[in-house]
């Protein structure tokens, strides 16, 4: 009967608006906002609540945490929900420093001083952007660290994200605490300075620095910024590889930067900062027909798993969080939302992402962040680490050598990963065993690499040269290509590389270089 009562009222007043460009439990909630509970009688109200437009922010003990306007908080009553209050609305400013440095609250002035000094006095390594500007005008500060930080490499791309939601600030400072150790220990300690040989590391302190200014969850407009990326499938199918659209018009101005920065780069890992919990919960926050409290299993479930438990394990009190076993969850089974950061950077960049929950109290004393830098160091070290396991390798046209931005996808594994274009590079992250990979782009002879053995340390270099079927090297593929192939197949030995699509010629590589010719609309025995 409350449920009937529920949609009835909720429906006539919010409706259900997946049609949005933004997922209605986004927002935007101006004027008051209340932090409050309400106990449920099993998961999968969640599911309703967040199809009704309303934002759960936590779950735990059969009890959910929502933020609410005045007007929701006075349905909920009406829909029978026993309501207890957590805050009023009225948050007072996070108490911040404005002197830099490490082991405070850093106001954005602070932070901003911070991230200018540490780009000054570590050139060589360092550089400092801006990702675009806030709602109010603070720029989303983005550093790079590597050791050749004005090139592109052949070496995997990192981020860190912070505070994404203004009232959660400790992630700002354990991205100030991890960018101080990187910059001064290179050179110093063979750990750090083999990672920034060897990685393209990005973090951002703060991506919501509005919010942070406060104290409040929202951007400055009201709207949870992790509420706020493309829902699959109601916004988006496909990748950025096959041409779906980046889908940032109509987002937050804060979510629309990063979702331009992301595409304009190639992540293969990443991981943001939260608040109000203890645990490390990884894709699928969101898939259809699964509800919260149901695992919703991603392609690399076991793989996220494990890195996740790399951060866990190195952090005594996450890994023994009373939430979840060992301090790690997928993001359904705890609870499900719709619009979060890491399933968008998984399904549509192919970055791997997750989200780490660091605190059990939003905004702890300042005076306990050391505790937090201690407790979070070695997990966001050997996190970051992860980067570096599975395989690698260039993808290159194999007649001018020249980079191909490509799929690369894994043997009964739907999610793929993508080059580099500028280099060609990829980077598939997997657990050890042995794999089958299959490497295509537009305009060339997909090849596939049987049995890549993948072991526990290190990544496996697999390069691949993509033919486009021009098999003599001739400037067209035609006839005389397809007669290369025939006659390697009748023995002929010597002369060009005939086999097109890995594993040695055979009779695919024939039909393949027919394919190729006639797709390129070359009529076979004429130029």
């Amino acid at each position: 009967m409350r449920k009937l009562l529920r949609l009835t009222i909720v429906l006539a007043v919010v409706g259900v608006a997946h049609g949005q460009a933004i997922h209605p439990s986004a927002g935007p909630r101006l004027g008051p906002v209340y932090t409050l509970e309400i106990p449920l009688t099993d998961a999968s109200e969640i599911d309703d609540l967040t199809a009704l437009g309303f934002n759960v922010t936590g779950y735990a003990g059969g009890v959910a945490t929502l933020e609410t306007t005045p007007f929701e908080t006075t349905l909920l009553s009406a829909m029978g929900y026993s309501i207890t209050l957590i805050d009023t609305g009225d948050p007072s400013p996070i108490a911040t420093t404005n002197r830099k440095g490490l082991g405070a609250y850093n106001s954005y002035e602070s932070m901003t001083s911070m991230l200018e000094a540490y780009a000054a006095d570590f050139p060589a390594i360092a550089r400092l952007y801006t990702l675009g500007q806030s709602v109010q005008g603070r720029e989303l500060w983005a550093m790079r660290i590597s050791d050749n930080p004005d090139a592109e490499e052949d070496e995997p791309e990192f981020k860190y994200v912070g505070s994404m939601h203004g009232d959660e600030p400790v992630g700002t400072e354990l991205c100030l605490y991890f960018i101080d150790l990187l910059l001064n220990q290179y050179g110093l300690s063979p750990r750090v300075t083999n990672l920034i040989d060897s990685t393209e590391i990005w973090m951002v302190p703060r991506m919501n620095p509005d919010g942070f200014e406060m104290a409040r969850r929202s951007n400055a407009d009201g709207f949870d910024l992790n509420r706020s990326f493309p829902v699959f499938p109601f916004h988006y199918v496909g990748t950025a590889f096959d041409g779906e659209a980046l889908g940032d018009g109509g987002r937050p101005v804060e979510t629309a930067h990063v979702m331009r920065w992301t595409a304009d780069n190639s992540f293969v890992l990443s991981a943001n900062f939260h608040g109000g919990a203890l645990l490390v919960n990884y894709p699928y926050d969101h898939e259809p027909g699964f509800g919260s409290g149901q695992v919703a299993a991603t392609p690399d479930d076991a793989l996220f798993e494990e890195i996740s438990l790399r951060y866990a394990r190195a952090n005594t009190p996450m890994f023994n969080s009373p939430l979840v076993t060992n301090g790690v969850s997928n993001g359904s089974a705890w609870f499900t939302i719709q619009g979060g950061m890491q399933d968008w950077n998984y399904r549509y960049a192919g970055c791997m992402d997750v989200t780490i929950e660091v605190s059990d109290r939003k905004i702890p004393d300042a005076s306990t962040l050391p505790e937090f830098w201690a407790d979070n160091q070695e997990s966001m070290l050997a996190y970051l680490e992860s980067v570096h396991i599975g395989t690698r390798g260039l993808v290159t046209d194999r007649k001018s050598g020249a980079a191909i931005w490509a799929s690369v996808l894994v043997d009964e594994n739907e999610q793929p990963v993508f080059t580099d274009p500028d280099i060609g590079d990829y980077h598939r992250l997997l657990l050890p065993g042995v794999y089958r990979l299959t490497v295509s782009a537009p305009g060339y002879i997909a090849w596939t690499e049987n049995a890549v053995s993948v072991v526990e340390a290190g990544a496996v270099v697999v390069d691949v040269a993509l033919s486009d079927g021009d098999v003599d090297e001739d400037g067209v593929v035609a006839a005389s290509d397809v007669q290369q192939i025939a006659n390697a197949l009748n023995g002929e030995m010597g002369g060009f590389n005939r086999d097109v699509d890995g594993g040695g010629v055979s009779a695919s590589d024939l039909q393949a270089v027919v394919d190729r010719a006639l797709a390129v609309d070359v009529t076979l025995g004429k130029r």
